[in-house]
Protein backbone atom coordinates (compact mmCIF):
# COMPACT_ATOMS: atom_id res chain seq x y z
CA UNK A 1 0.00 0.00 0.00
CA UNK A 2 2.91 2.33 0.77
CA UNK A 3 4.25 1.87 -2.78
CA UNK A 4 0.85 2.71 -4.22
CA UNK A 5 0.62 5.79 -1.99
CA UNK A 6 4.11 6.87 -3.02
CA UNK A 7 3.21 6.37 -6.69
CA UNK A 8 0.10 8.50 -6.20
CA UNK A 9 2.17 11.28 -4.67
CA UNK A 10 4.67 11.14 -7.55
CA UNK A 11 1.87 11.28 -10.10
CA UNK A 12 0.29 14.24 -8.30
CA UNK A 13 3.53 16.24 -8.13
CA UNK A 14 4.54 15.41 -11.69
CA UNK A 15 7.69 13.44 -10.80
CA UNK A 16 6.15 10.53 -12.69
CA UNK A 17 3.66 10.88 -15.50
CA UNK A 18 1.65 8.64 -17.80
CA UNK A 19 1.12 10.17 -21.22
CA UNK A 20 -2.66 9.90 -21.56
CA UNK A 21 -3.01 12.88 -23.90
CA UNK A 22 -0.05 12.16 -26.18
CA UNK A 23 -1.14 8.55 -26.81
CA UNK A 24 -4.77 9.40 -27.42
CA UNK A 25 -4.93 7.56 -30.75
CA UNK A 26 -4.04 4.33 -28.95
CA UNK A 27 -6.94 4.81 -26.54
CA UNK A 28 -9.26 5.77 -29.41
CA UNK A 29 -8.31 2.57 -31.25
CA UNK A 30 -9.02 0.39 -28.21
CA UNK A 31 -12.42 2.01 -27.72
CA UNK A 32 -13.19 1.70 -31.43
CA UNK A 33 -12.54 -2.06 -31.37
CA UNK A 34 -14.81 -2.55 -28.34
CA UNK A 35 -17.55 -0.35 -29.81
CA UNK A 36 -17.46 -2.19 -33.15
CA UNK A 37 -17.79 -5.52 -31.31
CA UNK A 38 -20.73 -4.10 -29.34
CA UNK A 39 -22.46 -2.84 -32.49
CA UNK A 40 -21.95 -6.18 -34.26
CA UNK A 41 -23.39 -8.04 -31.28
CA UNK A 42 -26.33 -5.65 -31.15
CA UNK A 43 -27.07 -6.00 -34.87
CA UNK A 44 -26.66 -9.79 -34.96
CA UNK A 45 -28.29 -10.89 -31.71
CA UNK A 46 -30.37 -7.86 -30.79
CA UNK A 47 -31.67 -7.04 -27.33
CA UNK A 48 -33.73 -9.47 -25.29
CA UNK A 49 -36.51 -7.12 -24.26
CA UNK A 50 -38.54 -8.03 -21.19
CA UNK A 51 -42.28 -8.47 -20.86
CA UNK A 52 -42.72 -4.83 -19.81
CA UNK A 53 -41.49 -3.65 -23.24
CA UNK A 54 -42.82 -6.30 -25.63
CA UNK A 55 -46.04 -7.35 -23.93
CA UNK A 56 -46.95 -10.89 -22.95
CA UNK A 57 -48.43 -13.06 -20.19
CA UNK A 58 -47.35 -13.35 -16.57
CA UNK A 59 -48.34 -16.23 -14.30
CA UNK A 60 -48.14 -15.94 -10.52
CA UNK A 61 -48.15 -19.41 -8.95
CA UNK A 62 -48.62 -20.11 -5.24
CA UNK A 63 -47.09 -23.46 -4.26
CA UNK A 64 -47.72 -25.44 -1.09
CA UNK A 65 -44.06 -26.12 -0.45
CA UNK A 66 -41.03 -23.88 -0.68
CA UNK A 67 -40.64 -21.80 -3.85
CA UNK A 68 -36.89 -22.25 -4.13
CA UNK A 69 -34.51 -21.98 -7.07
CA UNK A 70 -34.49 -25.71 -7.96
CA UNK A 71 -38.27 -25.60 -8.38
CA UNK A 72 -37.97 -22.46 -10.52
CA UNK A 73 -35.45 -24.25 -12.74
CA UNK A 74 -37.79 -27.23 -13.16
CA UNK A 75 -40.68 -24.95 -14.12
CA UNK A 76 -38.50 -23.11 -16.63
CA UNK A 77 -37.51 -26.39 -18.27
CA UNK A 78 -41.05 -27.73 -18.27
CA UNK A 79 -42.57 -24.60 -19.81
CA UNK A 80 -39.76 -24.32 -22.36
CA UNK A 81 -40.34 -27.92 -23.52
CA UNK A 82 -44.06 -27.45 -24.23
CA UNK A 83 -43.38 -26.71 -27.88
CA UNK A 84 -45.06 -23.31 -27.66
CA UNK A 85 -42.84 -20.87 -29.54
CA UNK A 86 -43.77 -17.90 -27.34
CA UNK A 87 -42.80 -19.91 -24.24
CA UNK A 88 -39.51 -21.28 -25.55
CA UNK A 89 -37.46 -18.98 -23.30
CA UNK A 90 -39.56 -18.23 -20.20
CA UNK A 91 -38.44 -16.06 -17.29
CA UNK A 92 -39.07 -17.70 -13.92
CA UNK A 93 -38.32 -15.93 -10.65
CA UNK A 94 -39.15 -16.55 -7.02
CA UNK A 95 -41.28 -14.06 -5.07
CA UNK A 96 -41.37 -14.67 -1.37
CA UNK A 97 -41.37 -18.10 0.23
CA UNK A 98 -44.28 -19.68 -1.72
CA UNK A 99 -44.68 -17.76 -5.02
CA UNK A 100 -43.25 -18.20 -8.50
CA UNK A 101 -43.54 -15.63 -11.30
CA UNK A 102 -43.43 -16.96 -14.88
CA UNK A 103 -43.25 -14.60 -17.84
CA UNK A 104 -43.66 -15.54 -21.50
CA UNK A 105 -44.61 -13.76 -24.72
CA UNK A 106 -48.20 -13.32 -25.86
CA UNK A 107 -49.93 -16.66 -26.56
CA UNK A 108 -53.26 -17.82 -27.91
CA UNK A 109 -55.91 -19.54 -25.80
CA UNK A 110 -54.78 -23.02 -26.84
CA UNK A 111 -51.12 -22.23 -26.17
CA UNK A 112 -52.09 -20.70 -22.82
CA UNK A 113 -53.81 -23.93 -21.78
CA UNK A 114 -50.69 -25.91 -22.75
CA UNK A 115 -48.48 -23.69 -20.60
CA UNK A 116 -50.90 -23.92 -17.66
CA UNK A 117 -50.86 -27.70 -17.88
CA UNK A 118 -47.06 -27.74 -17.71
CA UNK A 119 -47.03 -25.40 -14.72
CA UNK A 120 -49.61 -27.49 -12.83
CA UNK A 121 -47.83 -30.78 -13.48
CA UNK A 122 -44.49 -29.39 -12.29
CA UNK A 123 -45.59 -27.43 -9.23
CA UNK A 124 -48.65 -29.40 -8.18
CA UNK A 125 -50.68 -26.18 -8.10
CA UNK A 126 -54.38 -25.99 -8.92
CA UNK A 127 -56.22 -23.51 -11.10
CA UNK A 128 -57.10 -21.42 -8.06
CA UNK A 129 -53.39 -21.16 -7.17
CA UNK A 130 -52.50 -19.55 -10.51
CA UNK A 131 -53.28 -15.96 -11.49
CA UNK A 132 -52.65 -14.47 -14.93
CA UNK A 133 -51.84 -10.94 -16.04
CA UNK A 134 -51.71 -9.91 -19.68
CA UNK A 135 -49.48 -6.98 -20.70
CA UNK A 136 -50.36 -5.34 -23.99
CA UNK A 137 -47.74 -4.31 -26.53
CA UNK A 138 -49.00 -0.71 -26.47
CA UNK A 139 -48.19 -0.39 -22.77
CA UNK A 140 -44.72 -1.81 -23.42
CA UNK A 141 -44.12 0.74 -26.15
CA UNK A 142 -45.16 3.51 -23.78
CA UNK A 143 -42.63 2.28 -21.20
CA UNK A 144 -39.90 2.27 -23.86
CA UNK A 145 -40.87 5.77 -24.99
CA UNK A 146 -40.73 7.11 -21.43
CA UNK A 147 -37.30 5.54 -20.96
CA UNK A 148 -35.96 7.22 -24.10
CA UNK A 149 -37.48 10.55 -23.04
CA UNK A 150 -35.81 10.26 -19.64
CA UNK A 151 -32.46 9.58 -21.31
CA UNK A 152 -32.81 12.61 -23.61
CA UNK A 153 -33.76 14.90 -20.71
CA UNK A 154 -30.76 13.61 -18.77
CA UNK A 155 -28.34 14.31 -21.63
CA UNK A 156 -29.71 17.84 -22.13
CA UNK A 157 -29.38 18.56 -18.41
CA UNK A 158 -25.80 17.23 -18.47
CA UNK A 159 -24.87 19.48 -21.39
CA UNK A 160 -26.31 22.59 -19.75
CA UNK A 161 -24.73 21.80 -16.37
CA UNK A 162 -21.21 21.23 -17.70
CA UNK A 163 -21.40 24.27 -19.98
CA UNK A 164 -22.48 26.50 -17.08
CA UNK A 165 -19.97 25.00 -14.64
CA UNK A 166 -16.90 25.05 -16.87
CA UNK A 167 -18.03 27.82 -19.26
CA UNK A 168 -16.54 25.78 -22.10
CA UNK A 169 -18.88 24.06 -24.51
CA UNK A 170 -16.06 21.81 -25.71
CA UNK A 171 -15.96 20.18 -22.28
CA UNK A 172 -19.66 19.40 -22.70
CA UNK A 173 -18.99 17.77 -26.07
CA UNK A 174 -16.15 15.66 -24.64
CA UNK A 175 -18.31 14.58 -21.69
CA UNK A 176 -21.23 13.62 -23.96
CA UNK A 177 -18.94 11.58 -26.21
CA UNK A 178 -17.68 9.74 -23.11
CA UNK A 179 -21.28 9.09 -22.02
CA UNK A 180 -22.22 7.76 -25.47
CA UNK A 181 -19.13 5.56 -25.33
CA UNK A 182 -20.33 4.03 -22.04
CA UNK A 183 -23.92 3.49 -23.19
CA UNK A 184 -22.95 1.81 -26.49
CA UNK A 185 -20.54 -0.58 -24.77
CA UNK A 186 -23.07 -1.47 -22.06
CA UNK A 187 -25.88 -2.08 -24.56
CA UNK A 188 -23.55 -4.17 -26.73
CA UNK A 189 -22.54 -6.34 -23.76
CA UNK A 190 -26.23 -6.86 -22.97
CA UNK A 191 -26.82 -8.04 -26.51
CA UNK A 192 -23.82 -10.39 -26.46
CA UNK A 193 -24.65 -12.11 -23.15
CA UNK A 194 -28.40 -12.23 -23.86
CA UNK A 195 -29.52 -10.77 -20.53
CA UNK A 196 -33.07 -9.47 -20.47
CA UNK A 197 -33.59 -5.72 -20.76
CA UNK A 198 -36.09 -4.70 -18.10
CA UNK A 199 -37.07 -1.40 -16.44
CA UNK A 200 -34.36 -2.23 -13.88
CA UNK A 201 -31.87 -2.17 -16.76
CA UNK A 202 -33.00 1.33 -17.72
CA UNK A 203 -32.47 2.40 -14.12
CA UNK A 204 -28.99 0.93 -14.30
CA UNK A 205 -28.25 2.85 -17.51
CA UNK A 206 -29.21 6.17 -15.92
CA UNK A 207 -27.13 5.32 -12.85
CA UNK A 208 -23.98 4.58 -14.83
CA UNK A 209 -24.39 7.81 -16.77
CA UNK A 210 -24.39 9.69 -13.49
CA UNK A 211 -21.34 7.77 -12.27
CA UNK A 212 -19.40 8.42 -15.48
CA UNK A 213 -20.34 12.09 -15.43
CA UNK A 214 -19.22 12.42 -11.80
CA UNK A 215 -15.77 11.00 -12.58
CA UNK A 216 -15.41 13.16 -15.69
CA UNK A 217 -16.35 16.36 -13.86
CA UNK A 218 -13.67 15.69 -11.22
CA UNK A 219 -11.00 15.43 -13.93
CA UNK A 220 -12.31 18.51 -15.74
CA UNK A 221 -12.29 20.49 -12.50
CA UNK A 222 -8.61 19.68 -12.06
CA UNK A 223 -7.95 20.66 -15.69
CA UNK A 224 -9.66 23.98 -15.06
CA UNK A 225 -7.39 24.56 -12.06
CA UNK A 226 -4.17 23.59 -13.88
CA UNK A 227 -4.88 25.68 -16.98
CA UNK A 228 -5.95 28.81 -15.11
CA UNK A 229 -2.57 30.54 -15.60
CA UNK A 230 -0.39 28.70 -18.09
CA UNK A 231 2.28 31.44 -18.18
CA UNK A 232 2.95 31.04 -14.47
CA UNK A 233 3.08 27.24 -14.57
CA UNK A 234 5.35 27.27 -17.67
CA UNK A 235 3.53 24.23 -19.10
CA UNK A 236 1.78 23.71 -22.37
CA UNK A 237 -1.98 23.23 -22.38
CA UNK A 238 -1.66 19.53 -23.23
CA UNK A 239 0.91 18.99 -20.46
CA UNK A 240 -1.31 20.73 -17.90
CA UNK A 241 -4.31 18.58 -18.89
CA UNK A 242 -2.22 15.42 -18.80
CA UNK A 243 -1.00 16.38 -15.31
CA UNK A 244 -4.63 16.76 -14.22
CA UNK A 245 -5.44 13.21 -15.32
CA UNK A 246 -2.38 11.87 -13.48
CA UNK A 247 -3.32 13.80 -10.35
CA UNK A 248 -6.81 12.28 -10.27
CA UNK A 249 -5.78 8.82 -11.47
CA UNK A 250 -5.37 7.18 -8.06
CA UNK A 251 -8.64 8.67 -6.86
CA UNK A 252 -10.48 7.39 -9.94
CA UNK A 253 -9.05 3.89 -9.49
CA UNK A 254 -9.94 3.77 -5.80
CA UNK A 255 -13.48 5.06 -6.42
CA UNK A 256 -14.07 2.56 -9.23
CA UNK A 257 -12.80 -0.42 -7.23
CA UNK A 258 -14.89 0.49 -4.19
CA UNK A 259 -17.99 0.85 -6.41
CA UNK A 260 -17.39 -2.32 -8.47
CA UNK A 261 -16.78 -4.77 -5.61
CA UNK A 262 -20.36 -4.73 -4.19
CA UNK A 263 -21.87 -4.63 -7.69
CA UNK A 264 -19.79 -7.67 -8.68
CA UNK A 265 -21.03 -9.49 -5.58
CA UNK A 266 -24.66 -8.73 -6.48
CA UNK A 267 -24.06 -9.88 -10.07
CA UNK A 268 -22.52 -13.15 -8.90
CA UNK A 269 -25.32 -13.94 -6.46
CA UNK A 270 -28.13 -13.00 -8.86
CA UNK A 271 -26.69 -14.64 -12.00
CA UNK A 272 -25.00 -17.76 -10.56
CA UNK A 273 -26.69 -18.63 -7.29
CA UNK A 274 -30.22 -17.36 -7.95
CA UNK A 275 -30.14 -18.26 -11.63
CA UNK A 276 -32.47 -15.47 -12.72
CA UNK A 277 -33.50 -12.32 -10.94
CA UNK A 278 -34.28 -8.68 -11.61
CA UNK A 279 -31.11 -7.90 -9.66
CA UNK A 280 -29.14 -9.54 -12.46
CA UNK A 281 -30.34 -7.00 -15.01
CA UNK A 282 -29.49 -4.06 -12.78
CA UNK A 283 -26.13 -5.46 -11.62
CA UNK A 284 -24.83 -6.17 -15.12
CA UNK A 285 -25.68 -2.68 -16.32
CA UNK A 286 -23.99 -1.15 -13.28
CA UNK A 287 -20.86 -3.30 -13.51
CA UNK A 288 -20.20 -2.83 -17.23
CA UNK A 289 -21.20 0.84 -17.18
CA UNK A 290 -19.03 1.74 -14.18
CA UNK A 291 -16.00 0.02 -15.67
CA UNK A 292 -16.55 1.73 -19.03
CA UNK A 293 -17.19 5.07 -17.27
CA UNK A 294 -13.89 4.90 -15.38
CA UNK A 295 -12.09 4.17 -18.65
CA UNK A 296 -13.80 6.91 -20.65
CA UNK A 297 -13.23 9.65 -18.05
CA UNK A 298 -9.48 8.96 -18.10
CA UNK A 299 -8.71 7.82 -21.64
CA UNK A 300 -11.44 9.44 -23.77
CA UNK A 301 -12.86 12.64 -22.29
CA UNK A 302 -9.62 14.53 -21.52
CA UNK A 303 -7.66 13.59 -24.70
CA UNK A 304 -10.71 14.53 -26.80
CA UNK A 305 -11.07 17.86 -24.99
CA UNK A 306 -7.39 18.67 -25.63
CA UNK A 307 -7.85 17.76 -29.28
CA UNK A 308 -10.88 20.05 -29.58
CA UNK A 309 -8.93 22.91 -28.00
CA UNK A 310 -5.72 22.36 -29.98
CA UNK A 311 -6.45 25.06 -32.60
CA UNK A 312 -7.32 27.88 -30.21
CA UNK A 313 -4.87 30.79 -30.08
CA UNK A 314 -4.15 30.57 -26.34
CA UNK A 315 -3.44 26.86 -26.60
CA UNK A 316 -1.19 27.31 -29.64
CA UNK A 317 0.71 30.10 -27.86
CA UNK A 318 1.25 27.93 -24.79
CA UNK A 319 2.61 25.12 -26.96
CA UNK A 320 4.96 27.56 -28.70
CA UNK A 321 6.24 28.98 -25.40
CA UNK A 322 6.86 25.48 -24.06
CA UNK A 323 8.77 24.55 -27.21
CA UNK A 324 10.90 27.72 -26.97
CA UNK A 325 11.77 27.03 -23.35
CA UNK A 326 12.87 23.52 -24.26
CA UNK A 327 15.25 24.86 -26.94
CA UNK A 328 16.91 27.62 -24.92
CA UNK A 329 20.71 27.15 -24.60
CA UNK A 330 22.45 27.36 -21.23
CA UNK A 331 26.19 28.29 -21.40
CA UNK A 332 26.68 26.68 -18.02
CA UNK A 333 24.93 23.44 -18.84
CA UNK A 334 28.22 21.49 -18.98
CA UNK A 335 31.37 22.44 -17.08
CA UNK A 336 34.35 20.13 -17.79
CA UNK A 337 35.99 18.79 -14.69
CA UNK A 338 38.98 16.61 -13.92
CA UNK A 339 38.65 13.47 -11.87
CA UNK A 340 41.33 11.20 -10.40
CA UNK A 341 42.27 8.41 -12.79
CA UNK A 342 41.22 10.35 -15.90
CA UNK A 343 43.52 9.92 -18.91
CA UNK A 344 45.62 12.96 -19.95
CA UNK A 345 47.46 13.84 -23.13
CA UNK A 346 51.15 14.76 -23.51
CA UNK A 347 50.56 18.28 -22.18
CA UNK A 348 48.83 17.00 -19.04
CA UNK A 349 45.36 18.05 -20.27
CA UNK A 350 42.25 15.83 -20.34
CA UNK A 351 41.42 14.48 -23.83
CA UNK A 352 39.03 16.49 -25.97
CA UNK A 353 36.24 13.89 -25.69
CA UNK A 354 36.31 14.26 -21.89
CA UNK A 355 35.27 17.91 -22.26
CA UNK A 356 32.60 17.22 -24.87
CA UNK A 357 29.09 17.98 -23.60
CA UNK A 358 26.69 15.08 -23.27
CA UNK A 359 23.81 15.72 -25.66
CA UNK A 360 21.37 13.60 -23.71
CA UNK A 361 22.03 15.49 -20.48
CA UNK A 362 20.70 18.92 -19.51
CA UNK A 363 17.71 18.55 -21.88
CA UNK A 364 19.59 19.43 -25.08
CA UNK A 365 21.47 22.52 -23.86
CA UNK A 366 25.01 23.01 -25.21
CA UNK A 367 28.12 24.66 -23.81
CA UNK A 368 29.78 27.60 -25.69
CA UNK A 369 32.87 27.01 -27.82
CA UNK A 370 36.21 27.77 -26.16
CA UNK A 371 38.23 30.62 -27.76
CA UNK A 372 41.65 29.89 -26.26
CA UNK A 373 43.54 28.69 -23.22
CA UNK A 374 42.92 30.33 -19.87
CA UNK A 375 45.71 32.82 -18.94
CA UNK A 376 46.51 34.82 -15.83
CA UNK A 377 44.63 38.11 -15.71
CA UNK A 378 46.60 41.40 -15.74
CA UNK A 379 44.35 42.71 -13.01
CA UNK A 380 45.84 40.30 -10.51
CA UNK A 381 48.59 42.77 -9.45
CA UNK A 382 46.37 45.83 -9.11
CA UNK A 383 45.53 47.18 -5.67
CA UNK A 384 42.06 46.05 -4.75
CA UNK A 385 39.52 48.46 -3.22
CA UNK A 386 38.88 48.21 0.49
CA UNK A 387 35.97 49.37 2.58
CA UNK A 388 36.64 52.40 4.79
CA UNK A 389 34.57 54.55 7.09
CA UNK A 390 33.00 57.70 5.70
CA UNK A 391 35.29 59.99 7.73
CA UNK A 392 38.43 58.54 6.10
CA UNK A 393 37.23 58.48 2.51
CA UNK A 394 39.00 60.87 0.13
CA UNK A 395 42.03 61.34 2.42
Amino acid sequence: MSKFTRLGNQLYTGKKSIDFVGRRWTWYAISAVVIVAAIVGLSVRGLNMSLEFTGGTQYTVTVSGSADQPLADKVRTSVGNTGVEAAADPTVTTAGAHNLIIQIKSVSTTENNTVLKAIKSTTGATTDDISQDHVGASWGKEVATKAVQGLIVFLIAVTVFIAMYTRQWKMSVAALVALAHDVIITVGIYALVGFEVSPATVTGFLTILGFSLYDTVVVFDKIKENTKNLRATKRSFAAACNLAVNQTLVRSINTSIVALIPVAAILWVSAVQLGTSTLKDLALALFVGMAAGAYSSIFIATPLFVQLKSREKDVVDSERRAAQRAKQADPYAHVPSFAEGMEVDDNGEPPAEANAPEEHAFRGRTAPQTRGPVRDSGAAGRPQPSRQTRSKRGK
